[in-house]
Order: C-alpha cells, then structure tokens, then sequence
C-alpha cells in the first residue's frame, strides 16, 4: 500500500498556570504590535515612493524598535513569535501580489486570533512534554488523540479563542496510507435543506447547527448590548456569547469531517460544483443559511484527505446548468425556479431537483476527464491585479 507524507497540524487543549497565560497574553500582544507596526512602515514607503519593504528590512526595523526606550519590552518576550509573524506578514505580500489574496489588514485587539508560532529553537520537546522559551514548566496539554510515532513538532502555534480556550497546534511531518482503489465515482451536489445530495440519490440533512442554538445566542446577545461597555459583566456577558458561538463552530467542524472522511474514503472520484460562495454571502434571504452550511470548508477538507488518501477530486464550472438540465434525455428548460423541487421531462423522465443535479454533476465531471481535460479544484482570486495595489495610509 503506498502512503503519502504530510505536514499535518495536531491541535490540542491546554490549560496554562497564571504565569504561562501572563506570558502568553504578552507575547500575544508584542506579535500584534510588531505585525502592525511593519504593515505600517510597508505602507507608508509604498505611498510615500513606491518602494516595496522586503522582510530583511523590516526585520531591522525589529531591532530599531526593541532599543527604544517605550518599546523595551518588545526584548521582555521571546523573539521567535516576534520574527514569525513578520514572515507571515511577508508572506501575505507575496500573496497579495500574486493575486491570491487581499491586502493585508492591521490586526484589531479585540477582532484577531490571538496567536503565536514557536520554531524549533523557541520550544523543547522532551518525553511528550513541551515547554516554551520564557517557560519553567510544560504546558499542560489534554491528549485528545495521539500523535504519530516518532514524530517531532517542527513548529508550535498557540492561540486563544474569543471564548478564552487556549490552544495548541504541534506541526509534525507523517505519512498517510492511501485508501485502495475502488471503481466508484459520486457527484456531489449541496444545498440549504439537504446539505448534500448524492449521485447515488442519497441524502444528507443540514444539522443547521447555527439554528439549534439561535434564540440562546440572540438571548445571550441582547444581554450583551445592555451591560455597560468596559465593566466586568459586560467581559462575562461577552464570554458568553463566544461560548456559544464557539459551540456552534466545533459542532459544525466535528460534522464536516465526517462527512467529508466517509466521501473520500467510499469514493475513488469525488465530482463537485466550483460555486460562488462569497458571492452567495453578500446578500439574499439565504446568505445566513449558507453561511451556517460552510460549504467552502466542506470542500476544502474534501480536497485535502482526496491528496491524502489517494482519491481525485473534479471540479466542474459553476455555469453548468445541473439542475436545469435533464439526466436522462439531456434535455434543457429554459427556467426552474428554486421553488420547484420536482419536475417532468418531456421524455417521461421524473426528476427530483438535487438528484437530476448531482446526477447531472457526476456526468460532467466525468465526460470532461475522458476527454483528457480533467478539471482540477480552483480558488478565484480574490485581489486585485499586483499593478494596482489598493494601499492605504
């Protein structure tokens, strides 16, 4: 059986001592600081003379910056988180200028992730314990699952929730298996009501984890809006209101994989609409049932255990008219309003909407790989071209 190697991400719980998580809110305040500041400086020499700041120079710029006497203690904090988030930040640049992203954006005390990555030489791993740089004592991490054998983190990353979990995420280099080869090949079609509808004519209900929890949420919200900004109710109230957001994430993520897990593992060829989601979610009655549905991250994690395992993954145009058209005759109808849920082709042919559409997908996607044109998943840009940088002051 062949196996692919992976770098893969093992994210655990951790509760730290008061003293790790005073370090910790440092050091997760000083790589906010510093990420903030070198956007800044990149900014500014971009409208002041088109003149584009490379990493070493910002890097530099690190050094100025902890030899002046108001950010002193920029050197109280280990330098490693320090200098990883200016790589991440160079790395959005390249990003950015290669049209695969946004311009990056300074990072909010209250709206980013907080978070932190350690390297090799800012942490030891030492018997399954590991200890930080600036740490005494190991982080006391809930093995949730092991991790591979033999395996050594490359890098850490901790971070804390808007709910106040602390997290940890060890990066370790593993091999996968591949799944053997089977002969069966799915279309996949997504939806509000059923989340999913196979080729097969299976289907599988939305959760609409959001929903389940809407009216404690909205609640919960309401309570918010009238504790008085600044004092510790208002802190308690808003912790509430992440918890139960944060429940909804974790129910939401749990589900996704395993439904993502069961497509990839019965499946050789898995075929799949390029939709328009962001599109989707910029208005309309159903851009929250959407969002709630994530179908971007379900195909995300379709995509990367497809590598994994051995699977192919096809995409097909988003312009396909799956539903519009007929799976047994081919036959295509000028209109089919998203009220009709079945119709009847002119040749007999009854059709449930999803059915005939993943049907219709799975078609598609496999007519188009016969062909020797396979069409592989993409992601459309998102920015703008790099001759035209939107930077802002």
């Amino acid at each position: 059986m062949s196996r692919t190697l992976v770098r893969r991400a093992f994210k655990y719980r951790f509760y730290p001592t008061c003293a790790q998580a005073m370090e910790l809110s440092r050091t997760f305040g000083c790589v906010r600081l510093v990420y903030n500041k070198a956007l800044a400086a990149r900014v500014e020499a971009w409208n002041c003379g088109q003149r584009r700041v490379t990493y070493g120079q910002t890097s530099a710029m690190l050094t100025e910056w902890k030899r002046r006497e108001e950010l002193t203690f920029l050197g109280e904090v280990s330098s490693v988180p320090l200098q990883q988030t200016l790589r991440h930040l160079q790395g959005a640049f390249g990003n950015f200028f290669a049209g695969r992203a946004r311009h990056p954006r300074f990072k909010s005390r209250k709206k980013s992730r907080a978070s932190a990555e350690y390297t090799r030489s800012a942490f030891r791993w030492r018997d399954g314990r590991l200890t930080l740089a600036k740490m005494n004592e190991p982080l006391a991490i809930v093995w949730s699952r092991p991790l591979p054998e033999e395996a050594e983190p490359s890098t850490v990353t901790v971070s804390r929730d808007a709910a106040g979990r602390w997290f940890v995420s060890l990066l370790v280099e593993t091999s996968v298996d591949h799944y053997p080869p089977i002969a069966t090949a799915v279309g996949v079609d997504v939806g509000v009501t059923t989340l999913v509808t196979l080729s097969t004519g299976e289907r599988i209900a939305n959760p609409r984890h959001q929903q389940k929890d809407q009216e404690r949420l909205a609640r919960a919200q309401r309570t918010l809006a009238r504790k008085r900004k600044g004092s510790a109710n208002r802190e308690k109230a808003r912790r509430k209101v992440a918890r139960l957001c944060a429940r909804t994430a974790d129910r939401r993520r749990d589900f996704l994989h395993k439904l993502s897990t069961r497509l990839v593992r019965e499946n050789q060829t898995i075929v799949i609409e390029d939709l328009n989601v962001s599109g989707m979610l910029r208005g309309g009655r159903l851009a929250r049932l959407i969002s709630d549905a994530s179908w971007s991250q379900l195909r995300s994690m379709v995509e990367y255990k497809a590598v994994w395992h051995g699977r192919e993954v096809i995409a097909i145009d988003r312009w396909f008219p799956s539903s519009k058209t007929c799976s047994a005759c081919g036959l295509r109808v000028d209109s089919l309003p998203l009220s009709v849920r079945e119709w009847t082709c002119r040749c007999g042919a009854v059709h449930d909407r999803d059915v005939n559409a993943a049907k219709n997908v799975l078609a598609a996607g496999l007519a188009v790989t016969a062909c020797g044109d396979g069409v592989r998943p993409t992601r459309h840009s998102l920015a703008r071209q790099p001759s035209q940088p939107p930077f802002r002051g």
